[in-house]
């Protein structure tokens, strides 16, 4: 795990703008839970076949995202995400 402490917006409620799988493009509340390899025990490179981190591969290629460990988990339109910290609001901005 190559994250100690929380996200500085973990537990918070932001607007992230993005295709979600299930939940569609434009913007959407997002509920960050922490840093994905907090939660779900791993860099979501290596979690094979978990829904979230398939829908993220595929999402960071289209969308030109940085390949690294970046990456927070959390629930828009009742299902789980990821999201790079570059498409989050500075955490003063959050909504």
């Amino acid at each position: 795990m190559s994250h100690t402490t929380p996200h500085p917006l973990a537990g918070q409620t932001v607007t992230v703008s993005a295709d979600f799988p299930f939940v569609g493009s434009g913007d959407h509340s997002f509920v960050v839970e922490d840093w994905n390899d907090r939660v779900l025990g791993q860099s979501w490179m290596f979690m094979n076949g978990h829904p979230a981190s398939l829908a993220y591969a595929m999402r960071s290629a289209v969308a030109d995202l940085p390949t690294d460990n970046e990456v927070v988990y959390g629930k828009a339109g009742g299902f789980g995400h990821l999201v790079h910290v570059s498409e989050l609001p500075q955490s003063g901005d959050a909504a």
